[in-house]
């Protein structure tokens, strides 16, 4: 097997023909192999399982959206790491699409490193994810550092609650939320609300606990 070969392969999904070439170009420059298409409908007629190790999916496509198309493939039951494009993106929208086993949202217009960065991440967790032992290697410790109020806040962030209702939740000031979220996001190692919707999913596959007691 050449080098080549053995490069991540990264699916596209986009219907703006210049944003999949520009896509296709950065991603590949980045040394993965790519296979893209226009809809969501001809990824489908040619995805194989277990092939890919990202997939970067535009929302709102015409016929198929992605959403729809992430839907599909939790029918199936391929759980690949997804990286949404959109330009109409909102936190729920986001939680609501992580929760479901995406890994992350960019919204458009976005920088090439940002999306790279994500793409690596995503290429990353696949690997350490592949097996179940390496998937609770990987969150349990990192939970286990939690404070009880760490907790609360990190059910209440992924749930979509802004700080100020948090505070409310929980009697306390919102300085004080922040505070709590920050060092909560760092225990985990998350720099973003998608990334610790990701952690909290994967955990509660893993069977582990992310209440507070």
């Amino acid at each position: 097997m050449t080098e080549k070969q053995k490069a991540p392969l990264i699916y596209i999904v986009e219907d703006d023909d210049a944003l999949r070439d520009s896509l296709c170009w950065l991603i590949e420059s980045a040394g993965h192999r790519v296979v893209a298409f226009p809809n969501a409908e001809c990824f489908l007629a040619a995805y194989q399982p277990g092939a890919g190790a990202c997939l970067v999916l535009d929302v709102r496509m015409p016929g198929m959206s992605g959403l729809q198309l992430q839907e599909m493939l939790l029918r199936l039951h391929q759980n690949i790491p997804t990286i949404f494009v959109t330009g109409h993106g909102d936190v729920p929208m986001a939680v609501n699409a992580i929760k479901r086993g995406a890994l992350d949202f960019i919204e458009k217009p976005f920088r090439d490193q940002e999306l790279l960065t994500k793409i690596e991440r995503a290429v990353q967790i696949e690997r350490e994810l592949a097996d179940p032992r390496a998937r609770y290697r990987l969150i349990a410790p990192r939970l286990a550092t939690l404070t009880i109020r760490e907790r609360e806040v990190m059910r209440r962030v992924v749930d979509g609650r802004p700080n100020k209702c948090i505070a409310k939740d929980l009697a306390i000031s919102i300085k004080t939320v922040e505070a709590h979220r920050s060092k909560m996001m760092e225990k985990l190692g998350v720099n973003s609300v998608a990334e610790l919707v990701r952690v909290v999913v994967l955990a509660e596959a893993s069977d582990l606990s992310v209440e507070s007691s």
